[in-house]
């Protein structure tokens, strides 16, 4: 199946001056993918968005959506953004302000359904200036939505909202994405990007080190840890018969607390609970996405990047 994707970025690059944000990305997201962007500060996540989008012009290389131009999927009503510098007339009501993107548009949703998609509907007769940070997200997502796009760009879309606003935003989102609409987020709080996104694209210096399923990013970091309550003497005997098991990289005793990190959990349960009976409370975990992130971000070469 020879399918157009939604976006295809090629050789993509962007200098400012000696600094260089973006440095030869290349991605292609097929249609209905939801993918997330990762990376610390200055990795380039900001700026890959912007040349995706049309909004700079790259220094080499290409950015299309849907086969196009950037300008012309926009001018059809394809895509919708929310970016970190997007700002709303302050003398407007969310409800005017999303009517007014909506007359730009040949088939956007109603502004009722705009609203409610982004849980709007309570605030929609307040005016801007009054808005609370998390009810400002929430009203540019309302804003972003508003044209019907099938692909939709959001860029820290959390940001300033607490626990439970997060929550509600992201159950708006599955909406959106049940639909089969391709989605691109960047964000700073990996747990969501391992609770919601299909994909993970991790930039660092601007260029890509990993891309995967979430699950395929966590395991760059190898190894399990097992966890466990123990009841014999903790010595240093006994330490160094748990670091002779098989597959164990590190011991760690604490509290009466046991926690092995090992490249052959099950291997090492076996034998772990054939000599001591003793144990209880086990529990096997993979590696968290925070652990993923730091070993990948922080190695020097992005040579033995997961692709």
């Amino acid at each position: 199946m020879n399918e157009t994707p939604a976006i295809r970025l090629s050789g993509l690059r962007k200098s400012f001056g000696s600094l260089t944000a973006v440095d030869g990305v290349d991605l292609s997201i097929r249609p209905g993918e939801v993918v997330a962007l990762l990376g610390p500060n200055g990795a380039g996540k900001s700026t890959t968005i912007d040349l995706a989008l049309g909004l700079a012009r790259p220094t080499a290389g290409s950015a299309e959506l849907f086969g196009g131009e950037p300008a012309q999927a926009i001018r059809a009503g394809r895509v919708g953004a929310m970016l970190q510098g997007g700002a709303l007339l302050p003398t407007l009501t969310v409800a005017e302000s999303v009517a007014l993107v909506a007359s730009a548009h040949r088939h956007p949703l109603s502004v009722q359904e705009a609203l409610e998609r982004a849980r709007c509907t309570e605030i929609a007769r307040q005016r801007v200036a009054k808005l609370s940070g998390g009810q400002m997200q929430r009203a540019r997502f309302a804003v972003a939505v508003v044209s019907n796009p099938d692909l939709l760009f959001l860029d820290e879309p959390t940001a300033a909202m607490d626990v439970e606003a997060r929550r509600t935003f992201w159950q708006s989102m599955r909406e959106f994405t049940d639909e089969g609409r391709t989605v691109v987020f960047a964000t700073h709080y990996l747990d969501e990007a391992d609770a919601y996104a299909d994909r993970i694209v991790m930039l660092a210096r601007g260029r890509v080190v990993a891309d995967g399923t979430p699950t395929e990013v966590k395991a760059v970091v190898s190894g399990r840890r097992i966890r466990a309550s123990v009841g014999f003497a903790w010595t240093t005997a006994a330490q160094e018969q748990l670091a002779a098991l098989p597959g164990v990289r590190s011991v760690e005793h604490r509290g009466g607390q046991l926690t092995l990190v090992s490249d052959d959990s099950d291997a090492t349960l076996r034998a772990l609970l054939a000599a001591h009976t003793d144990i209880h409370d086990i529990e096997v975990t993979a590696h968290t996405m925070d652990e993923a992130f730091l070993a990948l971000t922080e190695s020097r070469e992005p040579e033995g990047a997961l692709r």
